[in-house]
This record gives C-alpha cells, sequence and structure tokens, in this order.
C-alpha cells in the first residue's frame, strides 16, 4: 500500500475522534479516479502516452462554534493523488495541464498546507481549507482568515468573479479554494448591501506585495423589480470595474455581467449574460441555461499559436492564476438538468467556442445512491480539427497538435 493512500486512511480512521470534540459539524469522503485518452497525433502522447489514470482521495473535517454573533470556522483536508507519472507533466505548464496538482500555499498569506509525501507519480497533503474568525450581527458580517467568495451573474463563466473560480467544465463545484482575506458585509434596510474584500498574496520570492493582491468594494441592489451589482476593485495591481444584474421575464430568468480592466497597455472588457428557466416535462424537473462570454483577454481565431501565449501576455497570467480558463473570445455555452427521479439526474452540456467552431461536449450523472451517498459522474469529448482549442492547437512539431481525446471522471462520496 502506497503512502499517501495510508496517510488517507489514517485521517479517515481518526474521524470518530473528531466527532466527539464540540462543534463538530461534519465532514466527507471523496474517493475519485479520472481516465483520459490521447490521439495518435498529441504532442500529449509523448508526455502521458494513449491513456493516463488519475485517481484522487478527498477527507475533509469541519468544525465551527459560535456564540453571540462570534464564530470561529475551520475545515481540515487530507488530499492524496495518485497518476501515471507521465501525466505529472505538461509540455506548457500553466496552460495544458494533464492532471490536477494538490493546492499549496507559497502565494498565500499563510501557509497552512503541509506535504505528507510526494513523489513522481503520487502526492498527499494535510492542510486547512477554511479558517476564519467572524462576527455576525443585525446588519453587519465580518470574516477574517482563509474562506471562499463568490460574485457575478454569471452561471457557467464568470467574469466579475476572480476569487478562484471553477473552471465552467467543472464536474464537482463543491467547495471553492479558500484564500487569506478580510471579508465585510453591511446590510441596508432595504435588502441591498456592501461588500468588500482583501486579500493578500506573497508574490514569486515569498514577500508580501501590493501587486498580487486584491481590493474589492461591491454593492448589491435592487430596482425597478430587478437586482442590479456595481464593483471597483484592485486586483493583481489593475484597476477592475464591473456592472451586472439580473431580470425576471415571466417564468425565466436574465442575468448579466460586463468587466473593464485596465491592464498596463489599455482597458479590456469581458461580458457574460446568460438566460436559464425551469420546466415539468412528462412529470420530470428540468432547468435549462444558456450563456453568452465575450472574454476580452482571448485570442482571436489567428492568432491560436503558442507564439501568442507568451508568458507576459495577459491571457496566460489569468490562465496561471485559474481565473480563466479559455483561449478564444466569443463563447456559447449551454446546460440541460433533466430529473430522471428524485434520487437520479442526468446534465449534458456544450461548451462552444465560437471563433473556430470547436466544442466540448460533456454529460454529468449524478446520483444519490443512498443516505449520505452520492456517484458523480461525467464523459468530456473534445470537438474539433487540429488548430482549434477543443482540436487541439499546433505544437509547432509537423504533423502534431496538443489535442486530447475523450475522458471519463467518476466520483463516489460519504457525508458525515
Amino acid at each position: 500500500m502506497c503512502r499517501p493512500l495510508r496517510c488517507l486512511l489514517a485521517a479517515l480512521l481518526s474521524a470518530p475522534l473528531h466527532a466527539a470534540v464540540p462543534g463538530f459539524d461534519g465532514g466527507h469522503l471523496k474517493l475519485a479516479a479520472t481516465g483520459r485518452s490521447y490521439p495518435d497525433d498529441s504532442l500529449l502522447r509523448a508526455a502521458a502516452g494513449s491513456r493516463s489514470l488519475e485517481r484522487s482521495g478527498d477527507l475533509r473535517l469541519r468544525v465551527a462554534a459560535h456564540r453571540e454573533g462570534l464564530g470561529v470556522v475551520a475545515h481540515y483536508q487530507v488530499l492524496g493523488q495518485w497518476r501515471d507519472a507521465g501525466a505529472l507533466h505538461s509540455p506548457v505548464p500553466g496552460l495544458f495541464d494533464l492532471a490536477a496538482k494538490p493546492p499549496d500555499d507559497r502565494r498565500r498569506w499563510w501557509d497552512l498546507t503541509d506535504s505528507l509525501d510526494r513523489g513522481d507519480a503520487h502526492a498527499a497533503v494535510q492542510r486547512l481549507d477554511r479558517l476564519y474568525a467572524e462576527y455576525a450581527g443585525e446588519q453587519t458580517v465580518l470574516r477574517f482568515g482563509r474562506q471562499a467568495v463568490s460574485w457575478g451573474n454569471g452561471l457557467i463563466y464568470t467574469p466579475m468573479d476572480f476569487f478562484n473560480p471553477f473552471d465552467p467544465a467543472a464536474v464537482d463545484t463543491q467547495y471553492k479554494p479558500g484564500d487569506d482575506m478580510l471579508y465585510g458585509q453591511y446590510l441596508l434596510e432595504d435588502g441591498s448591501d456592501w461588500q468588500f474584500v482583501q486579500v493578500q498574496r506573497r508574490d514569486a520570492q515569498g514577500e508580501f506585495s501590493a501587486k498580487v493582491s486584491s481590493t474589492a468594494l461591491k454593492f448589491h441592489g435592487f430596482g425597478l423589480q430587478r437586482e442590479f451589482d456595481l464593483l471597483l476593485a484592485r486586483h493583481f495591481d489593475e484597476t477592475v470595474l464591473g456592472a451586472g444584474g439580473a431580470l425576471n421575464t415571466g417564468a425565466a430568468i436574465l442575468r448579466g455581467d460586463i468587466t473593464v480592466t485596465h491592464t498596463r497597455e489599455e482597458w479590456v472588457a469581458s461580458a457574460v449574460a446568460n438566460w436559464s428557466y425551469s420546466w415539468v416535462w412528462g412529470a420530470h424537473n428540468v432547468s435549462g441555461v444558456l450563456e453568452y462570454f465575450f472574454n476580452g483577454f482571448g485570442l482571436r481565431q489567428s492568432d491560436y499559436e503558442l507564439s501568442e501565449l507568451g508568458p507576459d501576455s495577459a491571457l496566460l497570467q489569468r490562465l496561471a492564476r485559474g481565473e480563466l480558463f479559455t483561449l478564444g473570445r466569443h463563447y456559447l455555452a449551454g446546460s440541460l438538468l433533466l430529473e430522471l427521479n428524485p434520487l437520479l439526474s442526468v446534465t449534458p452540456n456544450l461548451f462552444l467556442n465560437l471563433g473556430d467552431g470547436s466544442a466540448l461536449a460533456q454529460l454529468v450523472l449524478r446520483w444519490d445512491a443512498g443516505q449520505n451517498w452520492e456517484l458523480l459522474a461525467a464523459l468530456s469529448a473534445p470537438l474539433g480539427p487540429a488548430g482549434t482549442e477543443y482540436g487541439g492547437l499546433e505544437s509547432g512539431i509537423d504533423d502534431l497538435s496538443l489535442a486530447a481525446g475523450p475522458s471519463l471522471f467518476a466520483q463516489i462520496a460519504w457525508y458525515f
């Protein structure tokens, strides 16, 4: 039995001891596997082989204590990952990562991650993904420490949410990674509110720097039978302005956001707009989403070459930070959730690059297999010719592209 697996099992066996601690607030154990394939004409095949298999385990224990408006919250994690040795490396680091890596705190304010074991094909860490103190009054909320915040009206693409957003194609979106921040909220009498966030980070040399930190102020208001948001932020030494809103149109909801970012060279705009609707179809609940996304930092179709992704480009910086997940400029995405029964649902998704015509098709299955048990599975298939985002960018080597084939993800989760 490999050492990371022993660490994970030891942490799991300790869960009953944690349950006896006052303030224990439950947790979960998730075991997952992802199988990927790579076509014959893909340069990625040289790094990962024709197929790769990644396995992971995630144990999370939650502790919380509250009294008279004051509280402390902590989430302890043990993460283990095992994968084919070739799948650890990518020909383009930060962009075409062939497997997820355990989180680290090199750029966060506090180092709350400890490496238990690490090798060429496996890694195990223990960490605190949440650790904050909070005050909650009638109109004021203050939180200090490692936590997560989500902003904006995008349901698939989220230009206004630049604090660890989810990949649009992510399947398990239960927890966002936490950041070390000061968060404040003030609730007005009419239900509107002000929110403030200050995130402190370290630069590549490990020093605190305003150039890699974030300060943001957002107002969420109501007016003319609609909701709206206004954003002012300083993020990685760049000014970000944003506005968005939501509007009921009969039984459907229209949402949208627009942001403008002042980079070193220019102002760059990004926008998202979506339509969502729920109905009953033959005694089955159905929810649909159609969303358009404009990525102002994206490459034009004629620029889909690795030479356009220099280390100083605004696009690559955001890809490396995990703020963006798309190369192009214009996208259309659709999602349709169908409840086959109260315990089983299927969701076909499609992510279409309107600039080059390539797409990612995905089918997600979610099954409540029993009390406190959940099975999550997804089949993803990139579609498109070589030279496109999902079909595979040209590698610069004759007859080889950076293409990936279909992949299959499966996860079993136990909640306690």
